[in-house]
């Protein structure tokens, strides 16, 4: 009763701080659910332990969890929602992530780098801000809104529902994944929220910001591993200065004193290797290796079939209301994440819905517009007859993943008795005459049935 008295106390002193000077940092919009979040961490911690080697020291170990336990304990931490772990893998460049959900891996080269214990406490308390402000699932949104909009957000938890299709679809779990991809605007509310876990813990939060600035200053040396995933957000020195009069503590204590004898003990280990760093960069992407066939084949879908390039998969199941339709290389890889260059998606909505079909097609629109804030309509709706059924046809552009490109967006939404049917056709402008072709046969071929 006194350990949650205690808690609700702090954290009602922390939101009369935050009225007085702290800022508001607020989640973006997020297609998951925090048990998404979580689930996702899981399946992507499995693919992490492929990557690297834990560290098998229990003195090593228990350090790393004192120290995560003690900063994931803050209210703004969000512990109740988010089981964290701290593990401690061997890799000497300097680095620290944390999926969603709260699994985090610390890099043995960050202790080596780091100048006291409030340092290495500052760049786990920056990890689990990113936790408690779902930035990686945000990332995941804004990389896959198509494809979350599309039906994946609400698919079951677990390996065949949501993770299943979520692979299907080109997202990777590992180190590289989109979801430990983050914006400058992320890196700086990771910062301040990260600053305020800093000093409930006990730890002096201006040494998070002199430890980012020394990387930087290193430049080809130490930094570039670590700002390859975390962009410096710029003035994180005087960012943090100006919020830390408005922090609960005036001096700050929390170093252990086991610091240097940790930082010696991860200099003593043996045995270890160094994590595989990835795949080999690339070639450019080239649209034309995505180009639908002249051929077909039909998906027979929930409630509707239709015809599909026999070149392209069909990334769903049958018994699901949504399905994606693209050839392996119309799936794009980039620093943002993946992304449907080259295909289509199919959506069956069943809500019995009594809204009209304009209105509903405005706000789907403003539903992708919010994961793609680069769509814009062009020109106006016509109407079309899909299926029998009266339709829509909308055309929107938007920032292609194919570099240089724009990309054009063929909206169909076909009004239904029990909802609302709707197809995206997806393809570069440069390739836009020879989709139409195939686009125009995939509706043409829309038939509904129960």
């Amino acid at each position: 009763m006194l350990a949650k008295r205690s808690a609700v106390l702090f954290l009602v002193a922390a939101v009369l701080v935050a009225a007085q000077g702290l800022p508001k940092l607020k989640p973006g919009f997020n297609l998951y659910t925090k048990a998404q979040d979580v689930e996702l961490g899981r399946a992507a911690a499995q693919e992490i332990a492929k990557e690297y080697q834990t560290v098998r020291d229990e003195q090593l170990s228990a350090y790393i969890n004192r120290i995560g336990k003690k900063l994931a304990a803050h209210p703004l931490a969000e512990s109740e929602s988010y089981p964290y772990s701290f593990t401690l893998v061997y890799d000497t460049s300097v680095n620290a992530f944390a999926l969603p959900g709260g699994p985090t891996f610390v890099h043995t080269g960050l202790i080596q780098e780091a100048d006291n214990e409030a340092q290495l406490a500052g760049v786990m308390a920056h990890e689990i801000a990113h936790v408690a402000l779902r930035h990686g699932t945000h990332q995941a949104t804004k990389a896959l809104g198509l494809q979350l909009i599309a039906g994946f957000a609400g698919a079951s938890v677990g390996g065949k529902g949501l993770l299943g299709q979520l692979a299907q679809a080109g997202i990777a779990f590992g180190a590289n994944s989109v979801l430990l991809k983050y914006s400058r605007d992320a890196e700086k509310q990771a910062d301040l929220l990260g600053a305020q876990i800093m000093a409930g813990a006990g730890y002096n939060p201006i040494e998070m910001a002199r430890f980012f600035e020394k990387l930087e200053a290193q430049g080809g040396s130490r930094g570039p591993q670590f700002f390859s995933s975390h962009p410096n957000p710029g003035n994180r020195t005087k960012a943090i200065e100006e919020i830390i009069p408005y922090l609960p503590r005036a001096s700050y204590t929390g170093d252990s004193g086991q610091f240097r004898t940790m930082k010696q003990r991860v200099a003593a280990l043996k045995g270890y290797s160094e994590p595989r760093r990835g795949a080999a960069s690339q070639p450019a992407a080239d649209p034309a290796s995505a180009r639908p066939s002249g051929q077909y084949r039909q998906y027979q879908g929930r409630g509707f079939t239709l015809l599909y390039p026999d070149n392209w998969q069909a990334m769903g199941n049958q018994t699901a209301d949504s399905v994606t339709l693209a050839a392996p290389a119309g799936v794009l890889q980039s620093q943002s994440g993946s992304a449907i260059g080259y295909g289509a998606i199919a959506v069956y909505v069943r809500d019995n819905a009594r809204t009209a079909l304009d209105a509903r097609t405005r706000q789907l629109i403003s539903e992708l517009q919010r994961t793609n804030p680069s769509m814009r309509v062009v020109g106006t709706s016509r109407t079309a007859r899909v299926g029998g059924q009266q339709a829509l046809i909308t055309t929107l552009n938007s920032e292609s993943p194919y570099p240089g490109q724009t990309e054009v967006d063929t909206l169909v939404t076909v009004q239904r008795p029990d909802g609302m049917f709707y197809l995206i056709l997806i393809a570069p402008q440069s390739e836009t005459s020879r989709a139409n072709t195939a686009f125009n046969r995939m509706l043409n071929s829309v038939r509904f049935g129960s």
